[in-house]
């Protein structure tokens, strides 16, 4: 996360992926989620040194639950969802305006 608030493009695609294995969000499956959605193959330390970040930011937390005290799974923090606005509002304001078609060459 940069100065301004604003998420990396691979913590923000591990803070969504959480949001979305809400109640599963173990490293595990957080990573077959990105996998799932990028379509590409990463590493599972990637995904785990990203999770530690994100917590020493402040942007998830974990818990360790009783009936598999070795893993954690994670949730999204309030921080977290502040950061993701922001970044989603920074994305779209530098979208705005801008037409690929116009600058993609002629297929004739």
């Amino acid at each position: 996360m940069g100065a301004d608030g604003l998420l990396g493009a691979f913590e923000e695609q591990v803070l969504l992926a959480v949001i979305r294995t809400a109640g599963e969000a173990y490293g595990m499956e957080v990573r077959r989620e990105l996998e799932r959605m990028t379509g590409r193959d990463l590493a599972i330390g990637a995904v785990y040194a990203t999770l530690d970040r994100l917590e020493a930011k402040g942007l998830v937390t974990s818990a360790r639950p009783r009936s598999a005290p070795s893993r954690r799974l994670f949730s999204i923090a309030r921080a977290g969802v502040a950061s993701l606005s922001a970044t989603r509002a920074a994305r779209e304001r530098l979208w705005h305006g801008v037409n690929l078609a116009r600058l993609a060459p002629d297929r004739t």
